[in-house]
């Protein structure tokens, strides 16, 4: 039975990846996936998907939703009120077009570290991207790949603070806050951004000393988002933008909110209360993290609101958008995590674990980055393969990271900047919306992709493993 088991778990595995591939919404994809290898494992395919399969969704929604939700809220507040497009313009006039791949990380890192959706940021980075590539003649072949390392690398997962639900998932898990480790995070985004500011801007010198020039800008038009989300560009709005200095306040509420609220206000609360069964029997270590992101997003909402009330044409429909935005990426991921919680009740999944396990035993910061990994890879998801492996093997690296000396804070920023390697593989869902956005296929320019938000992320990673092997967590 447990050969059959890991049959069915690599079959289902499979299937997932191919039909997430192809398009197919991931809603249908992963309860078929999870249904294939509880039935090849002789379990019963209702009672999987309604005890199991359900369950283990519904507890990811119930703990992460807010974030998901007040995240969006901001993303949409930022995209209408024209603040978005105001920090985008601000970095391309700071640098301009000789220095067009830096400008346009620059812009990408600002909006995403402030919580801003990377959906948002590409649609509204990629017309200034292409006005700066053209005049610069730089080809537009590199633009997914200089939008890809501002937004889906070092501010996602390594930089601390960041609200970015990748660094916020561990959290409960691990007892952290969006700061743990903050030092290491802090190399880690460094290593990602030279390295991949250094291969760009090789690419465009050696294109310039090839003769290719830009070529004819392509009309950007929406593509296929992770789960059949299909992104809208930014609405109109009244008026003129703000000005960059009112885009970046909201930005500095979110990051200085929440420190300021986990370091000081959280930790005078009175929270006796956590530990009683009516409030889940919990601790202020497992829920301050997500409070303060809570607080802090709610507080930069409200900024940008007072700030730019002149400026929407509708607050009543931004905010409906925003919030209804929120569904179906946390349900997306949500399922994700459903099927992880399936291939956990399997038998084959005990020997899987212990494969997994007995990769570097003597260093849980290596096992724990492989899992991650390989699961964010097969998922094409960051947030779902960093659920999948936190829900099935969490408390067992919790457990081992004390028993080796190893902090929480040093697993959360592992496991975070994990989830940025293999998640950004072809099938990746905002890979495919950033081609789409930019009128370019896989064939022209996945290469440089590759190389920012897979290659480089996965050696940063190899050193922060290995700082904090030796040094610890800082």
């Amino acid at each position: 039975m447990p050969d059959m088991s890991i049959l069915g778990i690599c079959l289902s595995l499979l299937l997932l990846i191919y039909l997430s591939y192809r398009g197919h919404s991931v809603l249908l994809v992963a309860p078929l996936s999870a249904i294939l290898a509880a039935v090849l494992s002789g379990g019963p395919p209702l009672g999987t998907y309604t005890q199991i399969f359900m369950t283990g969704l519904g507890g990811f929604v119930v703990l992460f939703f807010p974030i998901f939700l007040f995240g969006a809220l901001f993303g949409k507040l930022m995209e209408a009120s024209g603040s978005a497009d105001a920090i985008a313009h601000w970095a391309s006039r700071l640098l301009g077009p000789r220095n067009a791949v830096l400008s346009v990380v620059l812009a990408c890192a600002i909006l995403t570290y402030g919580g801003v959706s990377l959906f948002v940021v590409a649609f509204a980075v990629y017309p200034i991207a292409a006005a700066l590539f053209r005049a610069g003649a730089i080809p537009k072949r590199l633009i997914p790949g200089t939008i890809a390392l501002g937004a889906f690398t070092f501010t996602m997962t390594a930089l601390p603070g960041t609200p970015a639900i990748q660094n916020a998932i561990p959290m409960p898990y691990f007892g952290t806050t969006l700061f743990a480790a903050p030092g290491l995070g802090v190399i880690a985004g460094a290593l990602m951004l030279a390295l991949g500011g250094y291969w760009l801007h090789r690419r465009a010198a050696g294109a310039m000393v090839a003769g290719e020039g830009y070529e004819a800008p392509p009309v950007p038009g929406a593509g296929i988002a992770s789960g059949g989300e299909t992104p809208v560009p930014p609405q109109a709005r009244r008026g003129a933008d703000p000005s960059a200095l009112v885009g970046f306040l909201p930005i500095l509420a979110v990051l200085v909110g929440n420190y300021v609220i986990v370091t000081f206000v959280i930790p005078r609360l009175a929270t006796d209360y956590l530990a009683t069964a009516s409030y889940g029997a919990t601790t202020i270590a497992s829920v301050g993290g997500i409070w303060s992101i809570i607080a802090a997003l709610t507080l930069a909402c409200c900024i940008l609101v007072l700030l730019n009330r002149h400026r929407f044409i509708s607050l009543k429909q931004a905010l409906a958008e925003g919030a209804n935005s929120a569904v179906l990426p946390i349900i997306n991921t949500a399922s994700l995590v459903g099927f992880g919680a399936v291939i956990a009740s399997l038998p084959g999944f005990v020997d899987i674990q212990g494969a997994i396990l007995g990769v570097f035993p003597e260093n849980p910061l290596v096992s724990l980055a492989i899992a991650v990994n390989a699961l964010a890879g097969i998922t094409g998801s960051a947030s779902g393969g960093m659920s999948i492996a936190l829900k099935t093997l969490g408390e067992t690296y919790l457990q081992m990271g004390n028993a080796a000396g190893i902090s929480p804070e040093l697993l959360h920023r592992v496991t975070s900047i994990s989830t940025g390697g293999l998640d950004a593989l072809p099938h990746n869902g905002a890979v495919v919306t950033l081609l789409s956005i930019c009128g370019l296929t896989h064939r022209e320019a996945y290469f440089d992709i590759f190389m920012v938000a897979v290659l480089f992320p996965l050696l940063a990673l190899a050193v922060v493993i290995i700082l904090g092997s030796v040094l610890g967590s800082f």
